[in-house]
């Protein structure tokens, strides 16, 4: 689990003590957009969709959450309320911690903090990639990027290629790369079509992950 990488054996018995362990259903509402921040969460099985809504009613799907990923942590050292609304996309198990239970592991195992330091940096890297391409690339490419990152974090391979372990709607990958339904249906479609992607129900197995690669870097096929 990322959240607690690097710990010696000792300490990850006493986070292992303090936690509280949870197994939900699918869409079960974990917590709330705006609701106050009184518990860090990490998974350790199934998927979790982080939700914003805006102003106008309109959502936006934020990130989707893979097992050992935290999520609702930062809330905990910022304004004390959840950014966004978390979800289950399936079957989950999740583990959480209370603040007070946190912040006394953190004063324990600085490692901890050092940990958080870096996820939310990688975290931060991710929005800023993805801002730069809203802003830079057609729409092909941003799919691309978003099947290709779904890959890494929640990939598992098969002899038919690699299968993305999110029960994924058409919907996720569409708001995720900053475009309609229609498009990423029109997209994803095509590239079923041409032998790059498989899908079963909700989920979705990239047979050709170079083809999308040079998708990725703007490259015909």
């Amino acid at each position: 689990m990322e959240l607690f990488l690097d710990l010696p054996p000792v300490a990850i018995g006493e986070v292992a003590a303090s936690a509280r362990v949870r197994r939900l259903t699918r869409e079960t509402r974990i917590f709330d957009q705006g609701d106050p921040a009184d518990r860090a969460y990490a998974l350790l099985d199934g998927g979790v969709r982080i939700t914003q809504s805006g102003g106008d009613g309109g959502q936006v799907v934020v990130r989707l959450i893979g097992p050992g990923e935290m999520f609702g942590t930062v809330a905990l050292f910022t304004d004390h309320r959840y950014p966004a609304e978390a979800v289950t996309i399936g079957d989950a198990v999740v583990v959480s911690w209370s603040e007070i239970e946190l912040l006394a592991l953190i004063r324990r195992h600085p490692q901890i903090a050092l940990n958080v330091i870096g996820i939310v940096g990688r975290r931060l890297k991710e929005v800023q990639e993805r801002v730069r391409e809203l802003s830079t690339q057609r729409v092909e490419r941003r799919v691309a990027h978003t099947l290709l990152r779904l890959a890494v974090q929640a990939g598992h391979n098969t002899v038919d290629g690699t299968v993305i372990e999110f029960p994924l709607r058409r919907k996720d990958v569409a708001e995720i790369a900053g475009t309609t339904l229609h498009t990423a249906s029109r997209i994803l479609t095509a590239w079923e079509q041409a032998g790059l992607l498989a899908s079963r129900g909700q989920r979705l197995t990239i047979r050709k992950p170079s083809g999308i690669q040079r998708i990725a870097d703007g490259l015909t096929l």
